[in-house]
């Protein structure tokens, strides 16, 4: 067995804070729009990055890298999507193996209504806590952690890390 480096004092409190803060937001996150839009985050962040899609598009295999989520999770996402009229699936027209997975005008229209809601919690929590120098920090802290969660830049944020840093 190799030796291990354990964490000290200054170090174990940080990553005891960072913890806390993953496993604090995500259900604030959930709270919020369960409340304001009857959507969990994943439902949300599932219908945002297909709001940002070419077309508003994507394959499912795409949409499941983009939104970090194994294709049985989405697909489960998806269909009750489909259900409430947010999303379509279709045969891919490149690649009829493919299934490709359409955000709806009233998907659109949820989205740009359950936005504002989504980004004040964002803001109050996150974004306004923060000074300048903070986020830009927290910002530079999480590039580096998604070079080592995403290295084939899968996640719209590490996408948007290596657009940045060219």
């Amino acid at each position: 067995m190799t030796d291990v480096k354990w964490l000290n004092s200054d170090e174990l409190t940080a990553w005891l804070r960072f913890v806390a803060v993953l496993q604090l937001f995500p259900p604030a996150l959930d709270a919020q729009l369960e409340r304001d839009a009857d959507l969990t985050h994943f439902e949300y962040f599932t219908l945002a990055m297909l709001s940002e899609a070419p077309m508003r598009t994507y394959r499912m295999t795409a949409l499941a890298g983009r939104t970090n989520a194994t294709l049985a999770r989405l697909s489960r996402v998806v269909s009750n999507l489909e259900t409430r009229g947010f999303a379509q699936r279709s045969p891919c027209p490149e690649d009829r193996r493919a299934t490709n997975v359409s955000l709806t005008d009233a998907g659109w229209q949820k989205v740009v209504a359950t936005a504002p809601g989504h980004v004040n919690l964002v803001r109050s929590v996150i974004v306004d806590t923060l000074t300048p120098d903070e986020l830009a920090q927290l910002s530079s802290i999480s590039a580096k952690l998604l070079g080592k969660l995403d290295p084939e830049g899968n996640m719209v944020a590490t996408a948007q890390v290596a657009t940045s840093v060219d």
